[in-house]
Order: C-alpha cells, then sequence, then structure tokens
C-alpha cells in the first residue's frame, strides 16, 4: 500500500521482500516433511501475497548465490573493523540425534519470572517475547525426539553490541524521531538497550544455512537473523546489479520497513549495528511500521484487515464486526455511493446522461459543489499527511469518509429531482459525482487494488489523475463504461456453527407453520416425527438460487416522460442507493396506490435502458416486516453477481414462476419464501409470474 502510494506522489520506489529460508525452523520443517529445504515456504509465501493482491518489485529469497556474497562481504568487514568476538559457549546437544541443537531445535519452560510458558523456543518465548539462549531454559527438550540434552562446550563468534552501543543510540534516538517511528516499535526497541546490550552469536552448528567464510568456522553457518535482514540487500542485487545505488546512498534513499511486532529488535537493533560496524555508508532504516498480532478465527478480507489493522494493540476478529465493516461501510457506503452515480450518468437521456459526463459550467458558484470540494480538498491534504507518516489505517479512514461525503452531496442535492427542474444544477452535481468516483478508485488503490481496477473499467479510464477539485477530473463528453455492483452482501448472521444449526431449524419450522396454514402438501420428516419436510422439487438444470430476488419498497414513482404506458420507480431494497426500476403497470395500478408498496425485485439482472423489471404479479404482500431476501426450500447456492442475458437463465426459470388460488407465490412447487414468511400477493390468482 506504502508503496503503491509513494509511486503515486511521483517517488522513485523500490518494493522488496522475499523468503528467509534458513534457519532452524526451515531445517526442522523440512525434516518433518521430507522435503528440500529450499523448496518448503517459497512458492507458498509468493502464492499467499498474491492472493492478496500484493505486488512486488522483486519478490526474492535467501537462498542464492548474491545473498551469500553479501552476507559473507558484510561479515568479512566486521571481522577487519574488531567488532566480532570468538567465544566458548556452552550448547545443548542431543545423543540420539548426534548434534548440537539450535535454538528452534530445542523448547522448555521460559526462565523468565511469573511466565513460565512451557513451549519456549531456545531463541525466544513466543508469550513473553524475551529472548533466551537454549541453556537458561528449564527442563529442555529436543524438539525432534523429545529427549533431554547434555551441555556441551562449542566455539562461535559475536557481535559485541556493547561495543556498538554508542553510534547505535545515536542511531536510534535521531532516526526514531525523524522517521516517525511507530510507538510499539520505539517501545520495543528501547526496552532492549534498558536491559543492556549482550554480545551476540552469529554463528550455529548447522548445515542449511550462509557458510561462514573463515577457516575455524568453516563448519558453521549464520545465525539466521544475522543473515535474513541482509537478504533485503541481496534481494536488491537480484534485481539490479545497480544495488548500491539503493544501499549505499543515504543522501538520496530513505528505507522504510513494515513488520510484526516480534521481529522489531532484530530490525533496530541487529541490523543496524551489523551495517555501522563495517564503517560503509548504508542506508539505514529511516522509519519502521509495525502491526501488533491480530486474532481472528478465519480468513478475512484484504480491506477488513486493514481497517482492523493492530498499529497500537492486539486485534480480535469477531464476524460481527467484519459483518458491519464489509455491509455497511464497503456494500452501503462506497460501493453503493459508485454505483448510484454510473447508473443514473449510464441511463438514457430523458432518464440519464446516456452514458456521457456532462458539462457543467458554473460549478464552482454552486453552493453545495463548493462547499464538498472545500471538504474533499482538506481530506486530501490529511490523506497525504498520513500515508508520508505510515499512518494506514488513518489514510484507508480518510477515503472511506471522502466516500460518505459523496453520498451525502447527492441526497442532499436530491439530484433525481434536479433532473427534471434543474438539468444545469443537476449535471454539475453529476459530473462533481463522477470525479469523486475517479478519485476515490485512486485513493483507495493502495488498501484495495482489484477495486480500483474494476471502477476504473466501470469508468472506461486509466489509473492517472492530478486534478484538485472534483469536477475537474473528467472531461464533459466522457463515455464510462456498464455500471455493474462492485460489493455482494455478507450473510448477517454471527455465531457458532451449532448457533446456525439451532436458527435454522427454527426458521424452518416457522416456515412449515405457514405452509400449514396456506393448506401445502406436507410429508413427514423420516428423521424426527415432530418435523414437516417440504417436498423438494425436482431439480433443475438451472438453479432457482442463481436469482437475487429480493423485498423492496417503492419510495418515489412516476410515469415515464415518453411512455404513457411505464411507470418509472425508485425502489429501496435495503441499500443505500434505491434502485431505478421502469414497469409498464400504468394500466392496472394507479400512482397512488404505486407508492409504499412491497414489491419484490430482480436485483441481478444486467442493468438495462428499459426493462418490464417488474411486472403486475410481482407485487407480493408480506408479513408485517420487511425481509430484502426471497429464498425457496431445497435450493442452496448464492446468487450470480449479474445474470448473463446471453444465457437466459431469467427466462429459463420464468416460465416455472406462478401463483395458486390462495395468492401464495411459487417456484414450481416450492414457495417463495423469506425469514419474515411466505409471500403473498395482491390480488392475482392461479396467475403467471412474468
Amino acid at each position: 500500500m506504502y508503496s503503491l502510494v509513494t509511486a503515486a506522489f511521483g517517488y522513485n520506489v523500490l518494493y522488496i521482500c522475499g523468503t528467509d529460508e534458513y534457519g532452524t525452523a526451515t531445517e526442522t520443517k523440512a525434516m518433518e516433511e521430507n522435503c528440500s529445504s529450499t523448496n518448503l515456504y517459497h512458492k507458498i509465501h509468493k502464492e499467499v501475497y498474491d492472493w492478496f493482491d500484493i505486488s512486488f518489485d522483486e519478490f526474492g529469497r535467501t537462498s542464492t548465490p548474491q545473498h551469500t556474497e553479501v552476507c559473507q562481504a558484510i561479515f568479512k568487514k566486521l571481522m577487519e573493523n574488531n567488532w566480532l568476538s570468538e567465544n566458548r559457549m556452552q550448547q545443548l546437544y542431543c545423543e540420539t540425534c548426534q548434534r548440537f541443537l539450535a535454538d528452534r531445535l530445542v523448547e522448555g519452560t521460559c526462565p523468565t519470572l511469573d511466565c513460565n510458558y512451557d513451549s519456549a523456543r531456545g531463541d525466544q518465548c513466543e508469550k513473553c517475547g524475551k529472548l533466551l539462549n537454549p541453556t537458561e531454559l528449564k527442563d529442555p527438550r529436543c524438539k525432534v525426539c523429545q529427549s533431554t540434552p547434555q551441555i556441551r562446550d562449542t566455539d562461535h563468534l559475536f557481535l559485541e553490541l556493547p561495543l556498538l552501543k554508542d553510534k547505535l543510540e545515536e542511531y536510534i534516538n535521531n532516526m526514531s524521531i525523524a522517521g516517525c517511528w511507530s510507538q510499539n516499535a520505539i517501545q520495543a526497541t528501547y526496552a532492549w538497550l534498558k536491559e543492556g546490550l549482550r554480545s551476540r552469536c552469529i554463528t550455529r552448528d548447522l548445515k542449511w544455512g550462509v557458510p561462514v567464510p573463515h577457516e575455524k568456522y568453516k563448519d558453521k553457518v549464520f545465525y539466521v537473523w544475522f543473515d535474513a535482514p541482509i537478504g533485503y540487500v541481496s534481494i536488491t542485487a537480484c534485481y539490479t546489479p545497480e544495488w548500491e545505488k539503493w544501499w549505499k546512498n543515504p543522501e538520496n534513499v530513505d528505507l522504510y520497513q513494515f513488520m510484526g511486532k516480534d521481529n522489531v529488535p532484530f530490525h533496530t537493533v541487529m541490523f543496524p549495528s551489523t551495517l555501522i560496524g563495517t564503517g560503509e555508508n548504508w542506508t539505514l532504516m529511516k522509519s519502521i511500521s509495525v502491526t501488533e498480532y491480530l486474532n481472528y478465527e478465519a480468513e478475512v478480507w484484504r480491506y477488513y484487515l486493514l481497517t482492523n489493522r493492530p498499529e497500537v494493540s492486539d486485534s480480535l476478529f469477531t464476524w460481527v464486526d467484519l459483518q458491519a465493516k464489509l455491509n455497511t461501510e464497503l456494500l452501503n457506503n462506497l460501493g453503493n455511493f459508485i454505483n448510484r452515480v454510473l447508473s443514473f450518468i449510464a441511463k438514457a437521456p430523458g432518464l440519464g446522461y446516456g452514458s456521457s459526463i456532462p458539462d457543467a459550467p458554473g460549478a464552482e458558484s454552486h453552493y453545495l459543489t463548493k462547499a464538498l470540494a472545500e471538504k474533499v480538498g482538506a481530506y486530501l491534504e490529511q490523506y497525504i499527511e498520513a500515508m508520508e507518516k505510515v499512518k494506514l489505517k488513518q489514510g484507508l479512514k480518510i477515503g472511506m469518509s471522502i466516500s460518505s461525503e459523496g453520498n451525502g452531496y447527492l441526497q442532499e442535492s436530491q439530484f433525481w429531482k434536479l433532473y427534471k427542474e434543474d438539468r444545469a444544477s443537476c449535471s454539475i452535481v453529476m459530473r462533481t459525482s463522477v470525479g469523486l468516483v475517479y478519485l476515490l478508485s485512486c485513493l483507495l488503490e493502495p488498501f484495495m487494488p482489484s477495486f480500483s481496477l474494476e471502477v476504473l473499467k466501470q469508468l472506461n479510464l486509466p489509473p492517472e489523475t492530478r486534478a484538485r477539485k472534483p469536477w475537474e477530473l473528467l472531461p464533459a463528453g466522457h463515455k464510462i463504461g456498464t455500471p455493474e455492483p462492485l460489493f455482494n452482501e455478507l450473510e448477517k448472521f454471527a455465531g457458532s456453527q451449532a448457533d446456525r444449526v439451532v436458527k435454522a431449524e427454527a426458521e424452518a419450522k416457522k416456515i412449515v407453520e405457514q405452509l400449514k396454514e396456506a393448506k401445502f402438501q406436507k410429508q413427514k420428516s423420516t428423521k424426527s416425527g415432530s418435523e414437516v419436510q417440504i417436498k423438494k422439487s425436482c431439480k433443475s438444470e438451472v438453479s432457482i438460487s442463481r436469482l437475487d430476488i429480493r423485498v423492496g419498497l417503492i419510495k418515489e414513482a412516476q410515469k415515464h416522460p415518453d411512455a404513457d404506458s411505464l411507470y418509472v420507480k425508485e425502489i429501496d431494497v435495503g441499500e443505500v442507493a434505491t434502485r431505478t426500476v421502469v414497469s409498464g403497470l400504468v394500466k392496472h395500478v394507479t400512482l397512488e396506490e404505486m407508492l409504499n408498496r412491497k414489491v419484490c425485485v430482480l436485483c441481478n439482472l444486467k442493468p438495462a435502458t428499459m426493462r418490464e423489471s417488474i411486472h403486475k404479479q410481482w407485487f407480493l404482500l408480506l408479513p408485517t416486516r420487511m425481509a430484502p431476501r426471497v429464498t425457496f426450500p431445497g435450493f442452496e447456492g448464492k446468487p450470480d453477481r449479474v445474470l448473463n442475458p446471453k444465457k437466459k437463465i431469467w427466462e429459463t426459470l420464468q416460465s416455472d414462476l406462478h401463483t395458486d388460488a390462495q395468492l401464495f407465490a411459487f417456484y414450481k412447487d416450492v414457495p417463495f419464501t423469506t425469514s419474515a414468511g411466505v409471500c403473498k400477493v395482491k390480488s392475482i390468482s392461479n396467475g403467471v409470474i412474468s
């Protein structure tokens, strides 16, 4: 996200990441999986980033010749400058496995007072975060064979952090302020300094890793947290042979790093100390953005992860929060604003603008539009400031606030009335609004790239914009693409699987009682003598579940300006924006009777200029409260986003829609059903629903 924002701001940006392939964790897991350490994680990591639509200039790995070369060169500089020492240390040795056990091959009880976590690793306790040496663990055990290891002497190389303390503290004190380090990064770093820096061992008795270029230690490899951060440099070297223009050019390059809270000390203490110790002019990290842990129950969307980004404290995932954010913020705020604007512009002349963006002379003197422009301008300045300071959640929130302003602007302007009464003002409102749509696609692109690409496709525009006034963002006369819904509603139910079963059973019993009242054919369930089971219809080649039928309320109705037999209606189907529907019911229903009627609306037909989307038999009397979705017992599945007209799905299913003598609506022998009850029409019995 930050790389996309800075690139949009005009900076020359290089975005790198990669797989840290060395170390005990990888070697141990490869042993468990009986596979090569090289092939274990890299492909999986890349697929995860691709799934989240995250793209890098270079996604590399540490098992490359370039990494070995850069890592060994840095080591030699540290040796020359006397920042390394040789020490004999005691290390755990497993007699069963016949090997020294590296940090992560040892588990035991954390020695920290009041912690006593019994699965602490040999290098760090995951519970309290304290860095450890394996010999400090209480009741240690070999992770491979679970036997108790013995302590033996072994020689290793150490980075003398205490000798580098003054240089390191000078860097931290200056850069933590200049780079606006996140508070959790500052706290973790100073906790290390307060505890007192210790010499850190940088070699391990392993085979898998970067070989130590020293005769005495040629059978050892570098500790993974010594070589892994150097991977940023080596991955850049894989990207370009001119890597030093990025990594040895602090006067012209700023380094920004993003990570979880458990990795902070290795990037604010270990890695800077390593580079400082070489005596070379390295580009040291300027800013670090750290996230706390997000504790969640299931996979969630990119948007939710970003809005719930745990920048200050750990976050807890709940379905209720997920549903609220997706349905309220994405669907009802952002998605409906964009669809409302583009759908109106796409309407035929006489109802809209025939897909052409109207001219908007006099926009600067239009009161509502001028006020909106001032608000949006202020939001843009806040957005830029937030993103420059790596306040990503704040940047996303500001972008969504602009969408909210757009919705308020549309409502206050009452553009649907302006179109008839003041066409010039309506043109100003619509051109300004479509400019906001374009602006939102650009501002939110770092957070939701696929969303932005879809918006730009519907706008028929490339992803470039520099104008500041909303009505100047898009040229008058530009032809937009085809508007389509951007988001689907997430089922509004939270709870465990058991809760879902209970709820489903309760709804089924409720429907059964209504079916009894309607005197439908009943059949006792073979599983329970007290339950009644609806006889399933024969399977259709095309499932009725593909139709997105919702219960709506007619909020406005008027005769079509160019067709005496047609009504134009604004129908509330539970979204922020109403849906505009044209139907030929003038001869059957008066205008007064049309208002505030509950109707069934087929919501996933492909938008068309003129379509009798609601025929007379579609007016249904429902129980007292509105129920947004119509379902058909026995038919599972989600509706299509938009029905493909070439597949003739609606035409195929429509022939089996009808009402019975008691005015109940059916698909074949299955009733139109909502959570509020079974649907019943106003007056036409034994009719065809078309």
